[in-house]
């Protein structure tokens, strides 16, 4: 064989190299998904069930934002017999008011930083704002 002194740690790097991110998953703690904290009321209903919330909210939200910033209908969303007013800060806010404990901590995780914090503001910030008026 030639340049057996060349070949054989050629392809050990190669075989580390290509199976390094397996060894990295396997021994990182980066893949532990975040505990959403539920909302403080006792709440048990939201807009829609928690799997669908968790995998089209952005959809939701912004089919609700079109359809209230460009048709002008702000109809009210009925769940369980309780009227919930189309926005981000009228339903969701209310129920989920911690913005960091439950927006952020996924959003955190998955890398993903949504635009609605550029024109909405959080609860506590909001309620800054008024107490200052």
């Amino acid at each position: 064989m030639y340049n057996k002194g060349t070949i054989i740690p050629g392809l050990i790097i190669f075989v580390l190299m290509v199976t390094f991110p397996l060894w990295f998953n396997a021994f990182s703690t980066a893949s532990t998904v975040p505990k959403v904290e539920l909302p403080p009321g006792g709440e048990k209903e939201c807009v829609a069930p928690a799997a669908e919330m968790r995998a089209n909210h952005m959809v939701m939200l912004n089919e609700w934002r079109d359809d209230v910033l460009r048709n002008g209908n702000r109809n009210t969303v009925t769940v369980a017999g309780k009227e919930y007013r189309r926005g981000l800060q009228m339903a969701c806010m209310e129920c989920h008011s911690n913005k960091e404990k439950f927006c952020d901590s996924c959003h955190v995780y998955t890398s993903v930083k949504p635009y609605c914090w550029d024109c909405h503001l959080t609860p506590t910030l909001a309620a800054t704002k008024k107490e200052t008026l």
